[in-house]
């Protein structure tokens, strides 16, 4: 879905957000789904997932299940 299509979706991203602009952005939709873009491209593509689904990665996050992605944790 486009995300220039969810007009009425509030985003959000992190407070960890790097100043280029290097991040993602979330927004909670009707119904519990959750939208997620690159805020480079405000205007590109949005993913939408489910509660369930945003609820695995967060869990996976906090548990530090993706930390092998990211250079340079220290």
């Amino acid at each position: 879905m486009a995300a220039a299509d969810l007009q009425e979706a509030a985003w959000q991203k992190s407070s960890h957000s790097n100043s280029q602009g290097s991040c993602v952005e979330f927004a909670k939709l009707p119904g519990g789904h959750v939208a997620v873009r690159n805020s480079r491209y405000p205007d590109g593509p949005a993913l939408i997932y489910t509660p369930a689904e945003v609820e695995a990665m967060l869990l996976g996050i906090k548990d530090g299940e993706f930390d092998h992605l990211v250079r340079d944790l220290a």
